[in-house]
């Protein structure tokens, strides 16, 4: 029972300590000032793996209004009904499995030299434990020649059971946290 817990609180340390780096990547030779209107291309967002069971309306509308958001705080309007836009704009949800090795110590000496040492043998257990990453990619492609000019992802460790307000939240960090570096400086 000890060892469980002393697992499970060192994957919730695991995932609380855990600090993802935002990439990013794009075309330096592109004017990106330039840019003043923007499009979601068709898929808005794909799935990786297309699972039904991480597939979902909601989250695709979450990433949508959060995705708009912060293009229309960058100067970014989304283009008229009929007009071509500046940006196509394309999202990817990327689920897969991760593995850590957790090592726990058991038992050991205590004491010191001059009032010796006392206390049972020391032994260890490494286990492997399994859980989730999600990463969110958001793409910028040209809409003119359609090649991709900027590319941001950021990743985090899923939770089993966030509410939807949680799951709101997330999506709006990790989001703001992707796009912060657009437009390039």
């Amino acid at each position: 029972m000890f060892r469980r817990i002393a697992t499970l609180a060192f994957v919730v340390l695991l995932g609380g300590c855990q600090t993802s780096q935002v990439n990013h990547d794009f075309d330096a030779s592109r004017d990106f000032g330039a840019y003043r209107s923007w499009a979601w291309k068709d898929p808005a967002l794909q799935y990786r793996p297309d699972d039904p069971r991480i597939k979902s309306d909601l989250t695709e509308q979450r990433v949508r209004q959060a995705v708009g958001e912060q293009l229309d705080q960058r100067g970014l309007r989304p283009a008229a009904a009929g007009t071509k836009a500046d940006l196509n704009v394309q999202a990817y949800l990327i689920v897969e499995d991760r593995q850590q090795q957790v090592t726990t110590n058991y038992g050991g000496a205590w004491g010191g030299p001059w009032n010796g040492y006392w206390g049972g043998p020391m032994y260890n257990e490494t286990r492997n434990v399994t859980y989730k990453v999600a990463t969110l990619q958001i793409d910028l492609l040209d809409g003119k020649d359609g090649k991709l000019v900027w590319r941001g992802s950021d990743e985090q460790m899923m939770s089993s059971t966030p509410n939807p307000q949680d799951r709101d939240n997330a999506i709006r960090t990790t989001v703001t946290r992707i796009l912060s570096s657009y437009p390039p400086r």
